[in-house]
């Protein structure tokens, strides 16, 4: 991109500001890779997009959006919680299982709480139990499943 004839985007395709380094090129590592492309001329950048009037979530979307802020929660689920934290979680699934937008969804996961009760009992019981959820719809998917030792990496603690 000649900077005689066109300004630095400012915002990318993600909808990030886009960042620069002190030369003024965008920072790889700064960036995400479709907008450093797009920074630097790789790929165009798209027309402008309301981002209200996006269309609903496809099932892919929202499942990826699902487990994401699902195991995200769970992930801060105390070692050792009150009994009021055990309703609560319970509500949560129960409501979950019962009101999920996909409603094949919903009932497969209505099954498997019936068929594998959820384990309150402590974090890491709740976690592996969510993975082994997890790994059920991986499975009917197609999806390679999730090694649920590796958990708190993953959803917790970081890679290192």
């Amino acid at each position: 991109m000649s900077e005689t004839n066109q300004t630095k985007p400012e915002v990318g395709v993600s909808g990030r500001k886009i960042i620069y380094d002190k030369d003024g090129k965008p920072c790889r590592s700064c960036n995400t890779l479709l907008d450093f492309q797009m920074a630097t001329g790789k790929v165009s950048a798209p027309a402008k997009k309301d981002k209200y009037r996006e269309d609903p979530p496809d099932v892919e979307k929202l499942g990826n959006s699902s487990w994401t802020f699902i195991h995200s929660l769970c992930s801060k689920y105390p070692e050792k919680p009150s009994t009021q934290d055990k309703v609560e979680i319970n509500g949560f699934f129960n409501v979950l299982s019962r009101m999920y937008p996909c409603t094949w969804c919903a009932d497969d996961f209505k099954k498997y709480l019936k068929e594998h009760p959820l384990d309150n009992t402590d974090n890491e019981g709740l976690n592996r139990w969510l993975c082994g959820a997890h790994n059920e719809v991986n499975k009917k998917l197609g999806k390679k499943e999730f090694d649920c030792n590796l958990w708190k990496k993953r959803w917790r603690d970081g890679w290192d």
